[in-house]
Parts: structure tokens; C-alpha cells; sequence
């Protein structure tokens, strides 16, 4: 029986991935301001509204000495809510993103085919060399994760008294806890024993990391280099990319540069002739795209990384898209059930993910110390 390829619901390549924006209406809770440093003191601005040098009471009160106007009256309410942020998750940008498969599925696979076979010399009665085909899978485990939410009637009626939906918030919070995890399984995989669930830093497939060398100062770091140091690390790693893919990968393909979060700083290291790394990546390769991440920082046994590799490459027969990376999501988000109580009533969410597949290592080079 033919083997049936499930249905691609979506591809989006890490280039054409947009970030979330976020609203002030994305805070689930007003006070979270606190872990933002602003902290309104209720004591101290009735302090500066009262005065801390006011005239003592000509009569003593029965219920002593206030206010003319009650300090309800003499506050001004900022618009909206400052959200609280979490760390960026890159993975999209980074490979993008391909709907595949069923929430229920238990592993997504790719099928490899390898031509076989070697020309020989020709004779009129030597046997005739085959050629044939070696066909093999690579699978990838799907992980599904959960988050919920639960809303009381009076949890709910309080919060609209500060113009705060609590569902709509809580709901909110679900997807990002969701999709935080499907962030953190897209870089490091799962570990589930006997499930084969990667991410961009530890597929099997990935090649070994090259230490990038010494600057003239005696360090390795883009920290300490000069441009010409900073661009020959480049330099040499695109030259590597090349002669791994056998001349698949040109200059002027789509490259993506995965720096570790801030060090795309240092590509503003300029010149004697006062041109930046920046400036020269764009004019000797011109569509390459810089990507930073967070997880790519101290990755390889403490030390800063960086990945170059090809978006995608066309290699002879293959008919599978060509992409060097792939995230398998089949389903980013599913509603589970809702149950409704006689004094509040919950929800359940879902998600979930195969990880990362690096189907052509050729297209991957990995330079660590920078």
C-alpha cells in the first residue's frame, strides 16, 4: 500500500514569521506592576497630598483630624496596564513554523531517499553495474502539553470593577504558558526516554562545533576582536558552509546567521575605514539575515555559539520543499472542554509539538566561543 503524506496545514518560513503585540490589555493582574519597579506607596502619597507640615487642629475631632476631600477624589488613574514581559522566543523566526499531523498523532515522519549504485568500466561481456535506492525514515515524537484556566463568579465581577476581564486574561496567559513550552521543546527537545524529540541544539543530525580562533589579543570572544577579526570568524565559517554542501550553497543564497542574544552588538565593530561588520555582511552577503536568541548564549559548555546555515536548498530529486530545518507543530493550540460549576467554571488547553528536524546537516555550520 502507497504511503499517504499527512496534510500540511501551514509553512511559515522563520524569514516571514511576525512577532505577537502585545496590549496592555494582555496583564492578567495590575499588580504585577510591582515586578516592574513601580511601586505607588499609598502612605507616601497621602504624604505629599496632606502634607507632612500641616497646621495642628484649632478644636480636636471626634474621629480625628483628615482631609478636606477624601484621597479617592484626588487620584489620577493612568491609562491601561503595564505588561509584564518574558524572555523573547526565537524558534519561529529562527526556522519558521509547519503545521503537520493530528493533536492525536504519535510521531510525525520523513522519509529519506539515497541513490545507490557505481559506474564501472563498460565491456562487452562484463556483468552490468545496478543502480537502485536505499529508503530510510527519520522520526520525530510528538509531545503534547496542557495548561488551563479557572474563572469564579465573584473573582470575575470584582475584576471588572478595574476594567479587567479575568477570563479573557487567563485565557491569554494559557496560550503564552503554551507557547513558551513549545519554545523551550523547539530549542532543547524532550526527554522522554525512549522518544526521539530534538530541538535546534541537540538534533542528531547536527554537526560537530568548531571553535572559532584567538584574536590578536589573545581571546576568542567578538568581545575583544577587531572587524577584520569579527568578519574573517564569518568569513570562514560561509566558506565551510559551501564546501559542506558541495557547491549547493552560493553567496548570494537565503543564509541565516542565529547569533546568541546581544552579540549581534558587536556587528557594529568598525573599521579603520570606518565601515561596520554590519555594513559588510550586507554588501558580501546580500540575503543573509541576522537572528539573535537567547538560548544560543553559553550553549556549547558555557560559551556563546552561533549557527550559518542555508534556509532552504534545492538537491536534485528531492521533492520535499528543500528546507534545511523544519518545526513540526501539529496543533499550537486546541480548546479541550470547558466545565461549567454552579459557582465558577474551567477550562482546558492543549498543544503540541515534534520538536525540530534538521533534515540536511550538509546545510549546517556550527562556531563556538565567540
Amino acid at each position: 500500500m502507497a504511503l499517504r503524506p499527512s496534510e500540511i496545514h501551514s509553512s511559515i518560513a522563520g524569514r516571514d514569521v511576525r512577532p505577537v503585540v502585545m496590549t496592555a490589555a494582555d496583564v492578567s493582574d495590575y499588580l504585577e506592576l510591582r515586578t516592574l519597579g513601580i511601586d505607588l506607596d499609598e502612605r507616601i502619597v497621602r504624604q505629599m497630598i496632606v502634607g507632612l507640615d500641616a497646621a495642628p487642629d484649632l478644636q480636636p475631632t471626634v474621629y480625628g483630624s483628615t482631609s478636606v476631600t477624601p484621597i479617592q477624589f484626588l487620584q489620577s488613574w493612568l491609562p491601561g496596564f503595564v505588561s509584564a514581559i518574558t524572555q523573547v522566543r526565537a524558534i519561529d523566526d529562527l526556522i519558521g513554523i509547519t503545521t503537520a499531523g493530528d493533536w492525536e498523532d504519535e510521531e510525525i515522519v520523513q522519509g529519506v531517499m539515497e541513490p545507490t549504485g557505481l559506474a564501472q568500466l563498460y565491456g562487452d561481456y562484463t556483468s552490468v553495474p545496478l543502480a537502485s535506492w536505499n529508503l530510510t525514515f527519520e522520526r520525530r515524537t510528538i509531545v503534547r502539553f496542557e495548561e488551563g484556566m479557572q474563572v469564579g463568579v465573584l473573582e470575575e465581577a470584582r475584576a471588572s470593577k478595574v476594567r479587567v476581564a479575568s477570563a479573557a486574561r487567563k485565557r491569554a496567559s494559557a496560550t503564552l504558558a503554551l507557547d513558551i513550552q513549545r519554545n523551550r521543546v523547539g530549542f532543547y527537545g524532550y526527554n522522554s526516554g525512549p522518544g526521539r524529540t530534538y530541538g535546534f541544539l541537540n538534533d542528531p543530525s547536527l554537526p560537530a562545533y568548531v571553535n572559532v580562533p584567538n584574536g590578536a589579543g589573545g581571546s576568542p570572544l567578538w568581545a575583544n576582536k577587531t572587524f577584520l577579526e569579527i568578519t574573517a570568524d564569518i568569513r570562514s565559517a560561509f566558506g565551510a558552509l559551501i564546501v559542506q554542501a558541495g557547491g549547493l550553497v552560493k553567496n548570494s543564497d537565503k543564509v541565516t546567521l542565529a547569533l546568541p542574544l546581544g552579540s549581534d552588538n558587536y556587528l557594529s565593530v568598525t573599521s579603520e575605514f570606518g565601515n561596520s561588520v554590519r555594513t559588510w555582511l550586507k554588501d558580501t552577503y546580500p540575503n543573509m539575515r541576522v537572528v539573535t536568541a537567547p538560548e544560543l548564549a553559553a550553549a556549547n559548555g558555557g560559551v556563546n555559539v552561533f549557527y550559518l546555515y542555508a534556509d532552504s536548498v534545492q538537491d536534485g530529486d528531492s521533492d520535499d520543499g528543500g528546507q534545511t530545518w523544519l518545526q513540526i507543530v501539529p496543533t499550537k493550540f486546541k480548546t479541550l472542554g470547558v466545565e461549567k460549576r454552579a459557582k465558577n467554571y474551567l477550562e482546558d488547553y492543549a498543544n503540541a509539538t515534534a520538536g525540530v528536524m534538521l533534515k540536511r546537516p550538509f546545510a549546517v555550520v556550527r562556531r563556538s566561543g565567540i
